[in-house]
């Protein structure tokens, strides 16, 4: 998903990385539907409200990156970046940031189930398999 995309969605909170030298092709993106399960999911879930949202990601094999979604509470002021906008805390610690620059979060539903989907339009595949 690019920029592009998400400047035509309704909706999105947009996420600077505050690092020098980037620009708004850069920022993080979470689409307004994903903030909306993200807060249902708190709400189920009973999260107390001082948790943030982490993303991050680790290493994925072969199809390369994998992101992972969660909430915290700890932060490691050592390694992690603390964005507070309107709408969504979210923590990312500085290894997973640069790989996370571009991308869009968003909450899809379709015939083969529903999830958070993680758009990274500079993640080329790097093997036969396109995993």
């Amino acid at each position: 998903m690019s920029t592009a995309f998400a400047e035509n969605l309704v909706d999105f909170e947009r996420i600077p990385t505050g690092i020098d030298g980037t620009s708004n092709e850069d920022e993080i993106i979470i689409t307004s539907k994903a903030l909306e399960m993200i807060g249902a999911i708190r709400e189920e879930n009973s999260v107390p409200s001082d948790y943030f949202l982490r993303i991050g990601t680790r290493g994925g094999g072969c199809s390369g990156m994998s992101y992972t979604l969660g909430f915290d509470s700890e932060i490691n002021s050592e390694v992690d970046r603390n964005f507070k906008t309107e709408k969504v805390n979210l923590v990312v610690d500085s290894k997973s940031l640069f790989y996370l620059m571009g991308v869009t979060l968003d909450f899809v539903e379709g015939p083969d189930g529903s999830g958070f989907v993680f758009h990274n339009p500079n993640n080329a595949h790097t093997c036969g398999c396109h995993g």
